[in-house]
């Protein structure tokens, strides 16, 4: 990594998160009634950049929202977050939304309508990330943007993170690029296991697997196995993305990936503990002291 280059970029979505509490997911054909839960910045990309500012960073987020209040509330949450907004402002769609239902046992299910998300451009992405330590991008954006986004950095020397989520086969063409590839057990079967994705090209993958905890899969080398911190989850929306966001500002400090999944593992947790996908109770201080009970 070259010592000119500093900070986090994230590449990614930005939405507003509509939460409903239900106690069960809805039958095909079924009206169920639930409590409103709240209305939330979200979106993978945004989550993980306001989570990587929280942990310390100096992160910039590059992303596209639509010329409506919602791109407003966006813009406004990345700031007061401390991340620096390169925003997209497009009229031909609207800011993206999530429509999330809360179940009682913490979890979630999810829809997103991507909109404005899939305005965001290669161009962009590449003057997004310049001059940037570390690179983090998901998949709820245009693939070729997020490819412009790994290339770029790779070129520059930057550290770059793929978060294959949601989980896409256009991932795997991506995995050249990358340096450490993070996904849940989900999106790890989904896209083949570890051995294919290791086949592919992903030589570090950090597999998430909630409250069993995270995995360490390097090409060679023994699984890593680190515990998940001890919690009672209010709602687990946003805290995979906490994890990515922690663990992007852990290894711009200069963090060993061993060291670092463990502080991130602890943003995860800290999120997971409170409503919506962001929280205010992510900071430095709340990280060292979880981690300080390891």
């Amino acid at each position: 990594m070259s010592e000119s280059l500093s900070g986090v970029a994230v590449v990614g979505s930005a939405n507003v998160d509509l939460v409903v509490e239900v106690a069960r997911p809805p039958l095909v054909g079924e009206t169920l009634l639930g409590r409103a839960g709240g209305r939330f910045s979200g979106g993978k990309g945004l989550n993980q950049a306001v989570a990587a500012a929280r942990s310390g960073a100096d992160v910039r987020f590059c992303g596209s929202v639509g010329a409506d209040e919602a791109g407003d509330l966006l813009r406004r949450t990345l700031v007061d977050a401390g991340v620096t907004a390169g925003l997209r402002r497009t009229d031909a769609a609207p800011t993206g939304v999530a429509h999330i239902l809360a179940l009682p046992d913490g979890d979630n299910s999810i829809v997103v309508a991507a909109g404005a998300n899939e305005e965001l451009t290669a161009e962009d992405a590449v003057s997004g990330v310049a001059g940037a330590a570390v690179v983090l991008a998901q998949l709820e954006v245009p693939a070729e943007t997020v490819d412009a986004a790994l290339r770029a950095g790779r070129h520059a020397g930057a550290r770059t993170l793929l978060n294959a989520a949601p989980a896409a086969e256009s991932a795997l063409a991506l995995l050249a690029h990358v340096d450490v590839l993070i996904v849940n057990e989900t999106e790890c079967a989904e896209l083949g296991g570890a051995d294919r994705l290791h086949a592919a090209g992903a030589e570090t993958i950090v597999l998430t697997r909630g409250g069993d905890g995270v995995e360490l899969h390097r090409a060679g080398e023994p699984v890593l196995r680190i515990p998940a911190f001890p919690i009672d989850p209010v709602d687990t929306t946003g805290a995979g993305d906490a994890f990515c966001g922690a663990l992007a500002a852990a290894l711009a400090a200069g963090v060993a990936i061993e060291d670092a999944l463990v502080t991130a593992s602890a943003a995860g947790a800290i999120v997971a503990l409170h409503r919506g996908a962001n929280t205010a109770a992510l900071a430095p201080a709340a990280l060292a002291a979880l981690v300080a009970t390891r």
